[in-house]
């Protein structure tokens, strides 16, 4: 029996909210305690399922990677009552056989960014949680099964190289990280992984694969053009997997019990009497389930 309200998130670009079906919408600002988030969150329901959908580089995408408060927008989400989320995004290809269209439904990161804010935690409150497993499992068979059964091209599991950007790879880059066992390059999923842990969320991410990098002979270099061809040709395929998603999500009767709403189970290390308390309050949303037994 389900005993937790499912609340589902969904981070992405433009193409992902405008789901058919979604009623009662409404755009609300919600503060952070860790500064601006990326933009408003759009609430909705979709089939009955509470949504709440929040741009990653904010509407028009204003919000150049490494500039993104990936901090703030885990915190909102956390204080919208999110529980579960889906990032999507856009990729390049590391492999022949992972062509422009296909999805990867992510299962390992190599987090290669070096500017970014990564964690909640920090002087006065240190908190260690496992990245060993960085995706909810449960979310991944959820929308295997959706594309599965739908035909589109997705494969399960792969490694997904975080690049700080905003530039696009260097050819010597793009062999490198393939020599590395990678799979897809990217620049957003970190250290937004790792903050979806922190914050006790399920997170699985869904990542569209727009072209071959760089690396491939008989392709041409990424460009934002070809990108934006491939992402408006396949919108509707991100767009179906959400919408059919949301109602399994909904009536997963394993949705409470999930390990990844556990994870700072005995990963806060400092001890109680020397706890900043200015930083236990900023992490009130975030960390307050342990924080508030302990």
């Amino acid at each position: 029996m389900k005993n937790q309200e499912t609340i589902l998130g969904v981070i992405g670009g433009s193409g992902v909210y405008e789901i058919d079906g979604l009623k009662n919408t409404q755009w609300k600002k919600i503060n952070s305690s860790f500064g601006e988030p990326s933009d408003s969150l759009l609430f909705g329901e979709l089939d009955g399922q509470k949504m709440v959908f929040l741009p990653r580089h904010g509407r028009g995408h204003r919000i150049p990677p490494s500039e993104v408060n990936y901090r703030a927008n885990i915190d909102v989400l956390k204080r919208a009552g999110v529980t579960d989320v889906i990032s999507v995004s856009a990729v390049g290809s590391l492999r022949e056989d992972l062509r422009p269209g296909m999805f990867v439904i992510i299962d390992q990161f190599i987090d290669r960014t070096f500017e970014r804010k990564k964690s909640f935690f920090g002087p006065g409150l240190v908190a260690h949680v496992s990245m060993a497993h960085p995706v909810c499992n449960r979310l991944g068979h959820h929308i295997e099964q959706i594309a599965n059964d739908a035909s589109i091209k997705t494969v399960r599991g792969g490694t997904y190289i975080a690049m700080e950007g905003p530039q696009f790879s260097s050819v010597a880059e793009s062999e490198l990280y393939r020599s590395w066992g990678c799979d897809v390059v990217g620049m957003t999923n970190m250290p937004e992984a790792k903050l979806a842990r922190e914050a006790e969320l399920c997170y699985v991410s869904v990542a569209m694969v727009t072209d071959y990098d760089c690396w491939h002979p008989n392709h041409d270099n990424v460009s934002v053009e070809s990108m934006i061809k491939v992402l408006s040709d396949n919108a509707d395929n991100a767009r179906y997997l959400v919408k059919k998603v949301a109602p399994i999500i909904d009536a997963d009767s394993k949705s409470a019990e999930c390990i990844c709403k556990e994870s700072l189970n005995n990963a806060i290390i400092t001890q109680q009497n020397f706890r900043d308390k200015k930083l236990v309050r900023k992490l009130e949303a975030i960390a307050g389930r342990v924080l508030n037994n302990n």
